[in-house]
């Protein structure tokens, strides 16, 4: 049977022991904490019509193409709102259809057609959504108005092509232009004043002059 200076001296070494293991898991952990080291970044060279005009940048493969447009090409209409697609204020047209700009990178864009809400029209020269929701009042900040407007352009052309929603009640006959359909489509474009009811009114007065 150990005497008590024995277990004296195990415990000891035990309070040695269990000190230098804390010291070394506190250091491995600090050690796998410092973060890899980042290269410099890869550039490439990206080449689209924007509004257009050709524009040749270079550019980190990592810029998405709304970042391209707004700090490179100094298009600030377009807005970055939750930088995750889901509020819509990125929304620009490519090669005609509408995009979350803040999803693709600008890489995957090359050669595309881009159209932003400053190539629909001018202050001297509206396009009849922009007239329209100025006439309807569909915005109050108008923070996500360049992208509700970019949406409500490609709704209408999706209903003139006969393109199917999920509230749509024939999925191969002609689109019908109702309320239903246009706050279906516009769905994920976010107005956080709550202006959606002038929004439809003005989609609706430039879908009946299409007619």
């Amino acid at each position: 049977m150990p005497t008590p200076s024995e277990l004296e001296m195990n415990r000891r070494d035990l309070m040695v022991i269990a000190c230098a293991c804390a010291a070394f898991s506190t250091t491995a952990a600090g050690a796998r904490a410092q973060p890899a080291p980042v290269g410099k970044p890869v550039l490439s060279e990206v080449s689209f019509n924007v509004n257009g005009r050709i524009h040749k940048l270079e550019l980190d493969t990592r810029t998405t193409l709304l970042d391209a447009l707004r700090e490179h090409l100094h298009l600030t209409g377009t807005k970055k709102g939750c930088d995750h697609g889901q509020c819509g204020a990125c929304t620009v047209l490519v090669d005609g259809q509408r995009i979350n700009s803040c999803l693709t990178l600008a890489i995957m864009n090359q050669g595309s057609e881009v159209t932003t809400v400053e190539g629909l029209g001018g202050v001297d020269d509206l396009h009849p959504m922009q007239a329209a929701f100025v006439k309807h009042d569909g915005f109050q900040c108008g923070y996500c108005t360049p992208g509700q407007i970019c949406s409500a352009v490609a709704v209408l052309d999706e209903i003139k092509a006969g393109i199917p929603s999920h509230v749509s009640a024939d999925l191969t006959g002609p689109m019908a232009l109702t309320e239903t359909e246009i706050r279906e489509r516009m769905s994920g474009n976010i107005c956080r004043c709550g202006a959606y009811s002038n929004i439809v009114e003005a989609i609706t007065e430039v879908a009946g002059r299409r007619g």
